[in-house]
């Protein structure tokens, strides 16, 4: 009797290692690597969605004109200018106004400034009796080139690519990522 116990108890620790698979644990496991795909498949289009705004782009930015050079050949202070922009997105055909300024930069040559303040998005204003922009939300201050002097905003106001094109002055307008000290075009 007790070299069948022994017997028994050798057979006990040697099967340790043996994993037995039978048909419901099987199914088990199918079961669940099959949820765990089909989770996987539904969560890819609720990330993309989550996700999208910090990737987006609209389309290309086209040349818009502002007006004909000789309406710039005064630039003692800053003029402002609306724009009209139309933005191609898939199907989709957005028109919006913006506005900017022309003015004289540090280095005496012609730029033309997003009226956008950095800061949060407000739209600044030129003040005759200061000679300076001032956001209206916040209280940050620019000098006439565009340049940062005071209050929250993390850089100066941003600069729009410009040309001159038959006489016109053209700029492709872009936005740019809020309250961070470079220059990230958004779109």
């Amino acid at each position: 009797m007790e070299q069948q116990e022994e017997k028994i108890q050798e057979n006990i620790t040697s099967n340790k290692d043996v994993i037995v698979i039978n048909r419901r644990s099987f199914f088990a496991v199918l079961l669940g690597i099959g949820t765990a795909g089909m989770g996987a498949l539904l969560a890819v289009p609720v990330l993309r969605y989550v996700l999208y705004p910090l990737y987006a782009k609209s389309s290309k930015s086209i040349w818009t004109p502002i007006g004909a050079m000789h309406e710039f050949s005064d630039l003692s202070k800053p003029i402002l200018k609306p724009l009209d922009l139309k933005q191609v997105d898939g199907w989709r055909e957005v028109d919006s106004s913006q506005t900017v300024y022309v003015t004289k930069g540090a280095n005496g040559k012609m730029e033309v400034l997003s009226a956008i303040c950095p800061h949060l998005g407000c739209t600044v204003a030129w003040r005759k009796g200061h000679d300076d922009f001032l956001c209206p939300c916040h209280g940050s201050i620019f000098e006439a080139d565009g340049k940062h002097v005071s209050g929250p905003s993390p850089r100066g106001l941003d600069t729009l690519p410009h040309k001159v094109v038959d006489g016109k002055l053209m700029v492709k307008f872009e936005y740019f990522r809020e309250n961070v000290p470079n220059q990230e075009v958004v779109s």
